[in-house]
């Protein structure tokens, strides 16, 4: 089977996901990388150092700034001229968009957020989550090619062989947009959600500090988010040590705690940590959505019929403010920090 994997990046910053979609298209059979972008070889070669076979590189100045449509296009015509049975991508906001378009142009479809992925023959069977993760479906495309995203962390990463070389092809890009980037910010948000191994998590708990007395001069609004802030603090403080990722609630987004960008759950971050860690989390049914194939959940709360304690394999009864001070000095000591 002849299996493209489109490898996406942000200023040459690979998704990880993305070399777990190109060990998956090996299992297949052979494994062709595509690299889209401005001054991206680097990219390619480290494509060729983690399988690819070969790498068709599609290297334009009109391809610095991500645009849906220049990029579906450049995709379209290699699938067009190639003929690949399949072809595979990691599970983003730019895939989903234009490996969308491109499905289109092509009269085929998209199967998104695959968390397996069996091959008979010409016959690809996908397994995905449905209804917030409660239950797995089974579905096949029925276009050529086939496209699938796949979901982060559901599939192993292949091993690095740093210096191993083979070819890369240059390909031409699609320039035709009518849409032009005029420019974009970038959020610092430390270690990314999607790619963590460990998270620690908290919700609207992290403002109910009883013994914590607010700076003079704020409304009962500004103290609420200023006690919010110093309990991420702890979580912070927590992830750190831990070297993972800071997580939050939709309750502590809305509250305005904390940014969007770190919120999990059906409507933020769905994840996949080795360990994920909730504290004053309640535990909404959009929120267990999110963490469902987190392969352990420990969670701190002192509400003991709080719906998270059914996700944990682990469940504290208790005051966050002490118990995640004690976790961090223990996790320092161990991890000698």
């Amino acid at each position: 089977m002849k299996t493209f994997v489109y490898i996406d990046h942000f200023k040459g910053d690979v998704q990880p996901a993305a070399w777990e979609a190109l060990g998956l298209a090996k299992s297949f059979g052979s494994a062709i990388a595509l690299v889209f972008g401005s001054g991206a070889e680097a990219v390619a070669k480290t494509a060729l150092e983690y399988g690819a076979d070969e790498v068709l590189l599609a290297d334009d100045s009109a391809l610095t700034d991500y645009r849906a449509e220049t990029y579906a296009s450049t995709l379209t015509a290699l699938a067009s001229s190639l003929s690949p049975n399949l072809i595979l991508f990691p599970t983003t906001t730019r895939t989903r968009e234009f490996a969308a378009m491109s499905a289109l142009d092509l009269n085929s479809n998209v199967i998104t957020d695959a968390t397996a992925v069996e091959v008979n023959g010409d016959s690809v069977v996908v397994t995905r989550p449905i209804y917030e993760g409660k239950l797995f479906e089974k579905v096949t495309c029925s276009g050529t090619p086939q496209f699938i995203t796949i979901r982060g962390r559901a599939f192993p990463k292949p091993e690095q062989q740093v210096g191993k070389s083979g070819t890369i092809t240059k390909v031409e890009a699609k320039t035709d947009a009518i849409s032009t980037v005029e420019g974009y910010s970038v959020a610092a948000v430390g270690v990314s959600l999607s790619d963590a191994g460990v998270i620690v998590s908290g919700g609207r708990g992290v403002s109910n500090n009883p013994s914590l007395q607010s700076p003079a001069g704020l409304d009962d609004k500004q103290a609420e988010i200023w006690k919010a802030q110093q309990g991420f603090g702890l979580i912070t403080d927590l992830a750190t040590t831990l070297g993972g990722a800071v997580g939050a609630s939709r309750a502590a987004v809305d509250a305005g705690y904390i940014p969007y960008s770190n919120q999990v759950g059906q409507t933020g971050k769905v994840v996949a940590p080795d360990l994920y860690i909730a504290c004053g989390i309640s535990g909404a049914i959009q929120h267990l959505a999110g963490i469902r194939s987190a392969k352990m959940v420990v969670a701190i709360n002192k509400d003991a019929d709080a719906p998270i304690f059914k996700q944990a394999r682990y469940g504290v009864v208790g005051d966050l403010f002490v118990i995640v001070p004690a976790l961090n000095a223990a996790f320092k000591k161990k991890l000698g920090k």
